[in-house]
């Protein structure tokens, strides 16, 4: 028996990984920083996008985190 989910459902699931990609961004540029960072820093990882450009774009959360991790010095707690 295959279970299906409602939309909704699947769409609250994507809202809460990419929740938990701007807790994680916040937790390591600070509240203030980490929106900036996101529209302007260009990452190789990402094919020249911004973290910004590439979520909207539709790469996800989880991609988008590891791009970070890779130019950053993440602590391995975020990560």
């Amino acid at each position: 028996m295959r279970l299906s989910y409602p939309r909704t459902r699947r769409f609250h699931t994507w809202l809460m990984r990419l929740t938990e990609f701007w807790r994680r961004m916040r937790a390591h540029f600070g509240e203030t920083y980490a929106d900036s960072w996101a529209r302007d820093y260009v990452l190789a990882p990402l094919e020249g996008r911004t973290v910004t450009q590439a979520l909207a774009d539709g790469e996800s959360a989880k991609t988008v985190w590891r791009a970070v991790c890779q130019v950053e010095d993440v602590s391995p707690r975020l990560r």
